[in-house]
């Protein structure tokens, strides 16, 4: 029988809030190694949620938004998305970018922010599952991140009608980066979609199932 999300109890969110803030904790080290900075990654606010409910949650449905989709197998197996506004997807890649773009055409110029932000939702959702592996003690093997731009409710009709015939539940988590020396925030959300086998192997896992 199908884990809904709706059977869950507060010991079983909270713990699975609690993989969250873990996984944020090393997506932020992560990432200072990468641009050789402090980075801090506030505490994310994270729910489970039907995975129909993800883009009402998120935003507007004609916000234009990038996302870098990830699937995991293993003992745990799910797909998992990295979301973040265009804008703000931009301001992250010009962050990363340490040279001048100015003289390149825009086809390449997209091409490498595409590149960019792919590894940069690499690093974050692996974090995430670095976290999530340790618990389930055993390696959860990834596919190369996609990465798709598009309007939010298109790109999370597409998530419910391909992930949502193999699990219904999402564990949404909103998170603010900051990087020493730079003025502005980025925000990005992280989307956890599990098979419902994983689900209830994770909360074993945890110890409360």
């Amino acid at each position: 029988m199908k884990l809904e999300w709706e059977h869950l109890n507060n010991l079983q969110l909270d713990a699975l809030k609690e993989v969250v803030n873990i996984g944020a904790g090393n997506a932020a080290t992560a990432l200072s190694k990468l641009l050789k900075r402090s980075v801090t990654m506030e505490v994310p606010k994270a729910e489970l949620i039907p995975v129909y409910e993800v883009a009402e949650r998120y935003g507007a449905p004609e916000t234009p938004v990038c996302a870098v989709l990830i699937r995991c197998e293993g003992e745990f197996s799910g797909n998992v998305i990295f979301l973040m506004e265009e804008g703000e997807a931009f301001r992250l890649s010009e962050i990363l970018i340490s040279q001048d773009l100015g003289s390149l055409d825009d086809a390449t110029k997209e091409e490498i922010r595409d590149s960019v932000n792919a590894e940069v939702g690499n690093i974050i959702i692996g974090a995430f599952l670095s976290a999530i592996s340790l618990l389930v003690g055993s390696p959860l093997p990834a596919t190369v991140p996609a990465v798709a731009h598009d309007m939010l409710g298109s790109i999370m009709d597409v998530v419910a009608a391909l992930y949502g015939m193999s699990g219904d539940v999402a564990l949404m988590s909103k998170t603010t980066l900051n990087v020493i020396g730079e003025d502005s925030e980025v925000k990005g959300t992280v989307v956890l979609v599990p098979d419902p086998d994983s689900l209830e192997t994770l909360l074993k896992k945890l110890g409360v199932f």
